[in-house]
């Protein structure tokens, strides 16, 4: 176990096994992602969907 302590400076993580573990976590979730098989959303769907909900919640904040 490496507890060495990083440069907070230049660091996001206090410990290098801090640093070990997300990189580990955040490796495996972009593997998982790459291996599902469910189609993509195309990026023109994915702004509109975003920009839908914006406006929705936009309007229900204005209605408040």
């Amino acid at each position: 176990m490496n507890t060495a302590f990083l440069d907070p400076l230049i660091y996001e993580f206090d410990t290098v096994e801090e640093a070990e573990s997300y990189d580990a976590w955040f490796r495996a979730k972009v593997e998982k992602s790459i291996a599902d098989p469910t189609p993509s959303m195309p990026h023109d769907e994915a702004m509109a969907f975003v920009d839908a909900e914006l406006e929705r919640r936009r309007a229900a904040r204005a209605a408040r």
